[in-house]
């Protein structure tokens, strides 16, 4: 192959490359920021924990939602600014299921493959002021039951076999959250300085778990 034809088809190859991803760039540019939602938004395991990095690094391809096998991961939409066309999980609709595949098909370093004990999207905290067995309305243990790490990261307090204790092997994973019966979700998932036992009142002191 000629020196010329050689260039003449890498700079073509190029140009496609930087013209497919140009849509989601300008999405991002056009699209007006706005106030973080309230609600409990996840980064999809292997996440840079930097958001800034994060909103740099993906894409906007949509592939981790393609192959998440339970549909947990979804997108912001066109009024977040940089944060435009990126995943998100909400645990309070679907949780994640720690499968590993967003991860191997991400196509940047976005979200990187990382061993299920080591993610790190947050962790579990009750407030055991709604939770049903921590205020005595009867028996409950669906967020053990559903934890895919089981004893490792929530257990039942001992004493009591039906009291929910987050442990330090909680990854935030959010199925705790997708499963609890309350109403007003007395489980959520939050940055693990926040502790793992929500705090109420003032003068109130609560011991983390």
């Amino acid at each position: 192959m000629r020196r010329r034809d050689f260039l003449g088809k890498a700079v073509f190859t190029t140009a496609i490359i930087g013209f497919s991803a140009l849509p989601y760039g300008l999405a991002r540019l056009l699209s007006p920021a706005t106030a973080r939602p309230r609600q409990n938004h996840l980064r999809p395991p292997g996440a840079l924990k930097d958001d800034k990095a994060f909103n740099a690094a993906c894409i906007g391809c949509g592939l981790c939602g393609e192959v998440c096998p339970v549909r947990a991961i979804r997108f912001h939409d066109r009024t977040g600014g940089d944060r435009s066309n990126t995943p998100y999980i909400d645990p309070s609709i679907k949780g994640c299921i720690l499968c590993g595949l967003c991860m191997k098909h991400c196509p940047t370093d976005a979200l990187q493959e990382t061993p299920i004990r080591k993610i790190d999207m947050g962790v579990a905290q009750i407030d055991r002021v709604a939770c049903y067995p921590w205020v005595d309305r009867g028996i409950c243990g669906a967020c053990v039951s559903i934890c895919p790490l089981g004893e490792h990261a929530i257990g039942f307090k001992a004493g009591n076999i039906y009291r929910p204790v987050v442990k330090r092997g909680c990854v935030g994973c959010g199925l705790c959250v997708e499963v609890c019966p309350e109403p007003s979700l007395a489980i959520r998932i939050v940055d693990r300085s926040e502790g793992t036992v929500a705090k109420h009142g003032i003068g109130i002191r609560r011991k983390r778990q």
